[in-house]
């Protein structure tokens, strides 16, 4: 725990005992680091409800202020909370480059849901449940997963009608399973965090980007794409943490715990589901005038891409037999959760 969270809590238990209060009767103010822009659908939709939520939910004993700026940059924001830099934080688990989340990218792979509601529930059932998710998310306690509406491929240079037009693109992707799919097809892939995106496009330092179809709009990307596919299920998607630092969580009274995880986990993952599909609804609505082709992927391309796809899944679910968990049957089961079938 950091010093000055430690002193909050022991001036506070000080105090408690003098007055004659219990602990959990003082506020104790959390931080939480948001690097999204503050009017993200998830900023607003997901956080600043939630935080509401944990306020209501202990009775204001325990409230969450989530900051202007960000304490570090995207990628950094899991040892944000792991290391109490920052109280709680969230982030993608594919901007972490080590193996730490391997469990974890069951919720990045191709054909996974149509919707980011069922989507986020299977991945919370899923992950955080048969295969241990909190397990891997060590110095954290973790309060969230879910994952973004069907990722696209977006690009302005030509449409996608075979395999081989991918090649020679160079396309921004979030790290992980579509990174490596992306360069099994040819394509020079580069990471950047979201908020990056705009000016290299823009200035032509890359082709292209893999998102959900919010982000054109989010990101004000649509004078700079000219062709957006979609792929049922999704070419990819992303997985999504809510982290708090351990010794922070240890720290709170079981009451207020009990309170906390009421109004996440599950709930949050509904949540959070919902709002990503309805800025995905505005999205398509948003850039059904604009200068993009639309357009379902080609056979040929759906084909090629389950066969790749179909290769990572074997080597994932390898990787995680070896940890002692059954990653093909739990990723069976995710889309069977969401009705989605490869």
């Amino acid at each position: 725990m950091n010093t000055f969270k430690s002193f909050a809590l022991m001036a506070g238990v000080a105090t408690a005992a003098l007055t004659g209060f219990t602990a959990a009767s003082y506020a104790d103010e959390l931080v939480l680091s948001s690097w999204l822009p503050p009017k993200h659908p998830i900023v607003v939709g997901v956080m600043e409800p939630w935080a509401e939520q944990v306020s209501e939910a202990t009775d204001g004993r325990v409230t969450v202020r989530i900051l202007p700026k960000p304490l570090g940059a995207p990628p950094a924001h899991y040892d944000l909370a792991a290391d109490g830099v920052a109280d709680i934080t969230y982030g993608l688990h594919s901007f972490t480059k080590d193996d730490r989340f391997l469990r974890s990218r069951i919720g990045q792979f191709s054909f996974l849901g149509d919707t980011a509601t069922d989507g986020s529930k299977a991945y919370w059932s899923v992950y955080g449940g048969t295969l241990d998710a909190q397990a891997e998310h060590q110095g954290t306690k973790l309060l969230g997963l879910w994952v973004h509406g069907p990722g696209m491929f977006h690009n302005n240079q030509r449409k996608i009608e075979a395999l081989e037009d991918f090649g020679g693109l160079k396309i921004r992707t979030p790290g992980g399973y579509i990174a490596d799919l992306s360069q099994d097809v040819g394509i020079t892939t580069q990471f950047m965090g979201p908020g990056e995106v705009f000016e290299k496009l823009s200035r032509g330092v890359i082709d292209g980007v893999t998102f959900p179809v919010e982000a054109l709009q989010a990101f004000n990307l649509t004078d700079h794409i000219k062709y957006s596919m979609k792929v049922p299920g999704g070419i990819y998607n992303t997985s999504w943490f809510l982290v708090m630092n351990e010794d922070i969580w240890d720290g709170i009274s079981e009451e207020d715990q009990a309170a906390i995880e009421a109004v996440s986990g599950e709930a949050l993952a509904e949540l959070a589901g919902g709002v990503w599909d309805a800025a995905d609804a505005r999205g398509a609505d948003y850039i059904a005038d604009k200068d993009i082709e639309v357009y379902d992927a080609p056979t040929p391309v759906l084909d090629a891409i389950r066969e790749l796809a179909a290769k990572h899944e074997a080597a994932w679910a390898d990787a995680v037999q070896e940890t002692g968990f059954d990653g093909a049957g739990a990723l069976a089961e995710f889309r069977a959760q969401t009705g989605v079938s490869n």
